[in-house]
């Protein structure tokens, strides 16, 4: 056992919607701990982006914590799906519910952290020059918070103001009579048009590949409509705890096949009115793994943003050719495909004319140069893994976590990693997390995590390990989950696709995700955890 002196039992590192439930769990287990943030303020994702549009695709009721009835008691979610702002106030209220702040150092940025294998503890060093030692780190990091910007020659050189839809300005953004260019058309994108093409002078949109994308149908739940939800909550939380993707979205139990055309129609018109994800989670399962049903789908969903746009071949130039509907994560919109029945928005699509450079006054394609006051870059992130190759963690023998995952990804149950005793990701590669409503899977994570930290304590352990046999089997579990998946043939960051990050070319499949739903994974976690944590050393 070791005797040295360290500073905590557990470090958290990011103070989002996993790290605030993350150190609430420490402290109803007894343990010291702290939260290093490198924001000003905890939030996470809620807390940096301040884009216009910015808002839940979950129902609010089914996104925010449940560990404590009280919460739903005492909060009123004012929009089915609830908007950025709303969202910060309420991980506001949750942190001053439980005294969480005096637990939190912000502005406390994580530069890398060493593994002593003497002692078996994490050491800690942050960007300003601190040490901070823990037996264990629990990295609580978002899996869609590091950004990443195209490569256009003259970025630069760009006189107006330019930023990633992550880095909106927290002040307030002048756009009244200002033109505008946004560039990308991912779920971001879609929700930054929408909101602003009424509110500009001019809006150019500049589209490399189009997405699929379903009306949100977003609307405010009155005090009557949230009693009602109160009264229903045991029964919303067990749906969410039973379909694959931890919403209340259940599938649609009948074989695509036989159910008549009409009737699939029927089916689709249906959802395609209601609100939330129903028109991807609610369907017919086959859509996600035959291709003819996907295209059968695809077309329905092709006809019905052809019925929203005046031009028709605007509106073939809004459909995708290279995948088929829900095969990537489906952005939800209001109205998007309406702004491009306004004279005031032209779409550019940079297949045929593409974007040469940025210039002083804007953005210059082989057409032509679309002069711009503000260019918002909507390009994406270095999903899920971006976050953790940014520090600089080291484990066993001083290796390197971002070189052990250059080709990819691999993990134990995707929160624990052979080699890299003592560290803990709730929300890690590999894990539940990913495709499914987030905060559910990080409740289900922080839980089984905090638990094995419980157990390691009851047995006096100082160091917990996943074997490489056991990761190696999770591993290629995954992988053989990919491969029923019509997703797997995407180009998105559910296969670590990003064209901006160097070693993320199409083709180079990164395994990230867990595609066998949420039922699976927590049967999975609970196997390990009642069979003495089998496939996990301690000492």
């Amino acid at each position: 056992m070791s005797s040295v002196n360290l500073d905590y039992d557990a470090i958290v590192v990011g103070a989002g919607v996993g790290g605030i439930y993350a150190m609430k769990r420490l402290n109803d287990l007894g343990m010291r701990g702290t939260v290093l943030e490198r924001d000003p303020d905890l939030g996470g994702t809620w807390y940096n982006n301040r884009y216009p549009g910015c808002r839940f695709d979950s129902e609010s009721y089914t996104y925010g914590y449940t560990f404590d009835r009280e919460l739903m008691n005492e909060w009123h979610w004012k929009e089915r799906f609830s908007g950025q702002q709303e969202n910060l106030k309420y991980l506001q209220f949750v942190a001053k519910k439980y005294d969480l702040r005096k637990h939190m150092q912000f502005n406390c940025s994580v530069e890398s952290m060493h593994f002593n294998e003497d002692d078996n503890y994490w050491q800690v060093n942050t960007a300003g020059g601190r040490q901070i030692s823990a037996r264990f780190v629990i990295l609580a990091l978002g899996l869609l918070c590091t950004p990443t910007l195209p490569k256009f020659k003259g970025m630069a050189d760009f006189n107006g103001e330019s930023f990633h839809t992550f880095d909106w300005p927290h002040e307030p953004v002048d756009l009244a009579g200002k033109r505008v260019g946004v560039v990308g058309t991912g779920a971001t994108g879609i929700q930054v048009i929408s909101e602003i093409a009424d509110k500009v002078d001019s809006l150019t949109v500049f589209q490399r590949r189009p997405n699929w994308s379903a009306p949100l149908n977003n609307s405010e739940i009155s005090l009557e409509e949230m009693a009602d939800i109160r009264s229903r909550w045991d029964e919303i939380i067990d749906i969410c705890s039973r379909t694959p993707g931890s919403f209340l979205h259940q599938v649609d139990q009948r074989r695509f096949w036989e159910v008549a055309e009409e009737d699939r129609i029927e089916l689709w018109d249906r959802l395609y009115d209601e609100p939330g994800f129903g028109i991807w989670l609610a369907n017919f399962p086959e859509i996600f793994t035959d291709e003819k049903a996907n295209a059968e789908f695809s077309e329905y969903i092709a006809n019905r943003i052809r019925s929203r746009v005046d031009d028709p071949l605007l509106a073939e130039k809004l459909i995708p050719q290279d995948h088929g509907f829900g095969i990537q994560r489906l952005p939800l919109e209001t109205n998007y495909y309406e702004v491009y029945n306004r004279d005031n928005v032209t779409l550019v699509d940079v297949t045929e004319t593409p974007i040469a450079n940025v210039t002083p006054a804007g953005i210059q394609t082989s057409a032509r140069e679309h002069q711009l006051d503000i260019i918002v870059y909507a390009t994406g992130f270095n999903a899920i893994v971006g976050a953790y190759d940014k520090i600089d963690i080291r484990g066993v023998g001083g290796q390197s976590l971002k070189d052990n995952w250059a080709d990819g990804p691999s993990t134990f149950l995707g929160m624990l990693v052979h080699g890299f005793p003592n560290l803990i990701m709730p929300s890690g590669p590999q894990s539940g997390s990913a495709s499914t409503n987030y905060p559910r899977a990080i409740q289900n994570g922080v839980d089984w995590c905090t638990s094995l930290l419980e157990h390691s304590r009851k047995i006096s352990a100082v160091r917990l390990e996943p074997t490489l046999k056991a990761q190696n089997k999770w591993t290629q579990h995954v992988i053989d989950m990919y491969s029923v998946m019509l997703m797997r043939k995407a180009k998105s960051w559910f296969t670590g696709y990003n064209s901006n990050v160097e070693g993320h070319e199409y083709g180079k499949t990164h395994y990230l995700v867990y595609n066998a739903g949420t039922p699976r994974y927590l049967e999975a976690t609970r196997a390990v955890s009642e069979n003495n944590y089998e496939g996990i050393g301690f000492r």
